[in-house]
């Protein structure tokens, strides 16, 4: 069964190899084991259940939780010439008919659907009519009360696994604790041993987080190191969202908006005109990003505090999925951490002090001075085993530098024992200001030794310190109410035992330019490669990532492959791509090379070496042999076009094929038609198809021009 899953991740998708946990995880659900499985975003989560899917007989149920990322799956999907279909609220009643119909007659082998139309019972009657042999549970943390995105319709999925008892369960997240993993383990009745949870670190992405203190200009200084590349700007408020899409819009950038104040025609054209490489930055609430999967996204930008850690890693997440290096920004302002506490309370007690927590791992993480993937990945329950990962500013901008601020830790301390260790800093600070708010007034804490004390510092300094001395265990901070109090160990500072060292404020660092350890790549064929996807999927309506990602076009000006066989060899060249855009790009990337006498780059790849993976060897031997092609076909169980790649391979690589005229018989052209081909042929020759096909007035198909090269090179083996 591997060796199979192993032909779709080439042949379909295009990749050499699995991901790490990929092959495991495909084997247990073909093993018809239920299975979880937690990988970070970017991580090849989607490939665990779709070639499973194209493995199984019956129909591959796919519970997703919004739209957005259902049409991407479904758009992907379809260009690889898989079957799939998804059943939504905003389809129209004739393209939902449509695609109920194609079910109905064994026509897809996925259908994607949110929870809710699962459990219609429309639906349910539906696939109760036909054999479903997986659902695939996306975002699985949505079932879970301790995830920080907790559905109460996700739990109901439990009752839709009741009516298909024979169909392997896999869900699916990028973002659980381990608390919310045994949570979704008992929600789905799982057995624990079938759990599988790869890394959470994404190496590719640098983190950095500064001090907010001039956010417009912070944002427009970042983002202009990114030109023309993609990348999300995160906000709190729709207002904020607006305000900054206009500046950056002023300062000439390519901006679009994205928050729930749009209409929804709003959202979904801004959504595509991003997706589509018609804008460069989307400024968006929360609201945007969950299931987009642009691969090229370049960096992500926190203009304001996320609520959670959970948020912050899901929303980084989206940058970098295509392998390469992206760059992650924090702007963190201790003002954006009282407006989150205004959002807190509004929640019921239990979702309070969930929420509370929460936000006070994130902001450890923001204020720590240790490397950030310790933090990030120990809150995920994976220890990082180095003490440095050299992709986040704390660990490249070496040691920092800490003073003596024993006399201002005492006065902040000795405020919060004489105030009686009910209050939160927010208070204590006036205090030491010598503010005369309604508050101080009225508890008399104008007549404290403290008050007034600290009036040589600013808010936001003694904010840091405050945050230091929780970090620090001196002080401890109540969950529910902010209060702070003094720990055994703030009484040896108190005394005068101890020095406290720290910093006086949070380090600006820096910003760290992005991209420079990547292979350097011809930037003027990348551009024309990128023209040309962006020509095509426009023509198609589809995302340009989906005709292929960056890394693929990087890869094209990198080696520049000037064959069908190295082509062939380019990361996301499947066969199903390759009949469809590969000698398009061949075309541009060959006239390109001819033009400037650049030579062909040897890429460092593992050429297969079993009879299995070697199959262009096998199929050319057995065709020599005798072997009819019809019989090869339905032997491998492939298209005619895939048996013509596999002879083309067999012969570039120096072997002889028999003469046949089994070639002729399988091509559909008059005689006339096939002199004129073989006359084209002796004119421009073989090595690419297509200044044949444009020299025949693109009147002839590459299917019929593969079948005619191959008589025309048997002939010459007479």
């Amino acid at each position: 069964m591997i060796r199979q899953a192993k032909a779709i991740l080439k042949n379909v998708f295009g990749y050499e190899d699995f991901r790490p946990l990929q092959q495991e995880i495909i084997q247990n659900v073909l093993n018809r084991k239920d299975t979880l499985v937690i990988m970070p975003t970017g991580g090849g989560k989607s490939l665990c259940y779709q070639i499973p899917a194209m493995m199984f007989e019956a129909l591959t149920v796919v519970v997703s939780p919004l739209i957005s990322l259902m049409k991407d799956q479904v758009e992907q999907l379809t260009a690889l010439g898989v079957g799939a279909v998804a059943l939504n609220s905003m389809m129209s009643s004739e393209a939902y008919g449509q695609n109920v119909s194609r079910i109905l007659r064994n026509d897809v082998k996925l259908l994607y659907l949110a929870p809710e139309t699962l459990m219609m019972p429309r639906t349910l009657a539906m696939l109760n009519s036909r054999r479903v042999d997986c659902i695939a549970i996306d975002e699985a943390h949505c079932i879970s009360e301790w995830g920080h995105d907790f559905r109460p319709e996700y739990r109901q999925i439990l009752e839709a696994r009741k009516q298909f008892p024979q169909a392997v369960c896999i869900a699916l997240t990028a973002t659980a604790t381990p608390r919310v993993q045994k949570d979704i383990q008992n929600c789905l009745n799982f057995e624990k041993s079938n759990a599988f949870i790869a890394s959470f670190n994404r190496k590719n992405l640098f983190l950095q987080i500064v001090p907010k203190s001039d956010p417009v200009r912070q944002a427009m200084d970042f983002i202009h190191k990114f030109p023309s590349q993609p990348g999300i700007v995160y906000c709190l408020a729709r207002r904020q969202v607006d305000d900054l899409a206009a500046a950056l819009a002023k300062s000439g950038l390519s901006v679009k908006p994205y928050h729930a104040g749009l209409t929804d025609n709003e959202r979904r054209q801004n959504q595509e005109d991003f997706i589509r490489d018609d804008a460069q930055i989307m400024v968006a609430t929360v609201a945007f990003g969950m299931g987009i999967n642009k691969p090229n996204i370049r960096f992500v930008l926190h203009y304001d505090l996320p609520q959670n850690i959970e948020s912050y890693y899901q929303q980084i997440g989206r940058a970098g999925r295509d392998g390469l290096r992206a760059h992650c920004l924090l702007l963190f302002g201790y003002s954006d951490i009282h407006k989150i506490k205004y959002f807190i309370n509004q929640k019921a007690d239990q979702e309070k002090r969930v929420a509370a927590l929460h936000l006070k791992t994130l902001v450890n993480l923001a204020e720590t001075d240790q490397c950030r993937r310790i933090s990030l990945l120990t809150y995920f329950g994976e220890r990082y085993t180095q003490s440095r990962c050299d992709m986040c500013d704390n660990c490249t901008s070496g040691d920092p530098v800490l003073s003596d601020l024993t006399i201002p830790a005492q006065k902040f301390m000795s405020c919060i024992k004489r105030s009686g260790e009910i209050f939160g800093p927010d208070h204590l600070i006036d205090i030491l200001k010598g503010a005369r708010t309604q508050k101080i007034l009225k508890f008399n804490h104008q007549e404290l030794s403290t008050y007034g004390i600290g009036k040589d510092w600013s808010k936001q300094q003694w904010f840091f310190l405050n945050r230091q001395l929780i970090q620090k265990e001196l002080l401890t901070e109540d969950i529910e109410h902010g209060s702070l109090k003094l720990t055994s160990k703030a009484w040896e500072v108190l005394r005068g035992k101890t020095l406290f060292l720290g910093k006086m404020l949070m380090e600006t660092k820096e910003f760290i330019p992005p991209n420079t350890d990547e292979p350097s790549h011809d930037l003027i064929l990348f551009d024309l490669l990128r023209q040309k996807r962006k020509e095509l999927a426009d023509s198609s309506h589809i995302p340009p990532y989906i005709i292929f990602p960056d890394k693929t076009l990087i890869e094209m000006a990198t080696f520049f492959p000037q064959s069908e066989e190295t082509l062939r060899y380019i990361h996301g060249m499947g066969a199903v791509k390759f009949e469809k855009y590969g000698l398009i790009f061949l075309d541009i990337i060959f006239t390109y090379c001819q033009e400037r006498k650049i030579s062909e780059q040897p890429k460092s790849i593992i050429h297969p070496t079993t009879a299995q993976e070697r199959k262009h060897i096998r199929i050319g031997k057995a065709f020599n042999g005798g072997q009819l092609i019809a019989d090869m076909m339905k032997e491998n169980k492939v298209k005619l076009s895939t048996i013509l790649n596999h002879l083309y391979q067999f012969v570039a690589e120096g072997n002889d094929l028999n003469p046949s005229d089994e070639f002729l018989s399988l091509s559909t052209l008059a005689s006339e038609e096939r002199s004129l081909v073989f006359e084209t042929f002796n004119r421009l020759g073989i090595e690419r198809l297509k200044p044949v096909f444009d020299a025949l007035n693109e009147k002839v198909c590459y299917a019929e021009l593969q079948l005619l090269r191959l008589y025309h090179i048997s002939q010459k083996s007479r």
